[in-house]
């Protein structure tokens, strides 16, 4: 896949760090096959022009450079910006340390978007100070919190409040490496469907991806006294993203991080009369693999029409202040 360099009414993109959230899930890929990547996303969209990047490794620069058809490199933001170049949209896919620095300087970009990587930073103040900031210069904020824009999670969002599965009874999500960089994937996806939470108790912190972001088991409580209850795999056995949401009238699973859905009504028992159980239900395809395409969609309509984002710094903040509380209370025990 290359990017459509060209076009008077394309934004101009700057994606700042190379590596596989940036363009490297897709390298390789089919152009058939729906993105992952903000590069893949740009292109496979055609309204966006990958107009240069930024990344200090230079065979890694040079690699996406040449994936991407991307024209100009550069090792630091610091040198892009004293190129003199003017971005429409600028892409912060930067480890998580870097992302304080990289906003300040995409910032003096002036662009019209930022659309940066999860978390904003690696401290609420931090991430505070540059959504303030962000605002005062009028550049809009988008946070990658994918599912956000996945249309199978608006679907069941949409059905929730019309009642269609009854009353929410619990929640329970499985997840692991770290509760800021996994974690908060999983609270930013709860917040819109079962509204805010309170912690009601953290457990053990298991280290299986940063000594500064452990893995963290903890109950909280939803709107109406909903439980909801995170619990912990290990990074280093498989990847697991999974959510269980039991209503009144059944169960809704998401598996492998929405790649598949599934879901269970309640029926008669043929076995015991007078009981009701669960149906087998059945194991369909999830509207993960389209949220990338669908989070670049809206930021062209935020753009040049207004539309709102359906991921700001705002939401990506209440997610993140959750999981300073959770890793603050688990350092206590």
């Amino acid at each position: 896949m290359s990017a459509k360099n060209g076009g008077l009414n394309q934004l101009r993109v700057l994606v700042v760090g190379c590596g596989n959230i940036a363009g490297g899930f897709d390298q390789g890929r089919s152009p058939s096959d729906l993105p992952f990547t903000h590069a893949g996303a740009y292109v496979r969209d055609g309204r966006f022009n990958l107009t240069a990047c930024v990344e200090p490794d230079d065979k890694r620069c040079s690699e996406f450079m040449a994936a991407w058809d991307v024209p100009d490199g550069f090792s630091s933001i610091d040198e892009a910006s004293g190129a003199g170049s003017r971005f429409d949209v600028i892409s912060i896919c930067s480890p998580t340390d870097c992302h304080a620095y990289d906003l300040e300087m995409a910032l003096r970009l002036k662009p019209k978007m930022i659309f940066c990587e999860k978390p904003v930073t690696a401290s609420v103040a931090e991430t505070q100070r540059l959504v303030t900031e962000c605002g005062q210069l009028h550049v809009q904020l988008a946070v990658n919190y994918t599912r956000r824009w996945d249309p199978e999670i608006l679907k069941h969002q949409a059905d929730m409040q019309a009642g269609r599965w009854g009353q929410l009874r619990s929640v329970v999500g499985y997840y692991n490496k770290g509760i800021s960089n996994n974690g908060s994937h999983m609270l930013d996806l709860l917040l819109p469907l079962v509204g805010s939470m309170e912690i009601v108790k953290v457990g053990k912190p298991i280290h299986d991806f940063s000594p500064n972001d452990p893995t963290v088991p903890v109950m909280l409580e939803g709107q109406q006294g909903v439980p909801v209850q995170l619990v912990c795999g290990h990074a280093e056995d498989f990847a697991i993203f999974e959510l269980q949401l039991i209503f009144s009238q059944g169960v809704l699973v998401m598996e492998e991080g929405g790649m598949f859905w599934r879901e269970r009504r309640v029926l008669d028992s043929e076995v015991f009369k007078g009981y009701r159980v669960l149906e087998e239900g059945a194991r369909r395809a999830g509207g993960y693999p389209r949220a990338m395409l669908q989070a670049v969609d809206n930021i062209y309509r935020a753009i040049k029409q207004g539309d709102p984002l359906a991921s700001t710094g705002e939401s990506a903040l209440a997610a993140q202040r959750l999981c300073e509380q959770i890793k603050q209370q688990a350092y206590e025990l």
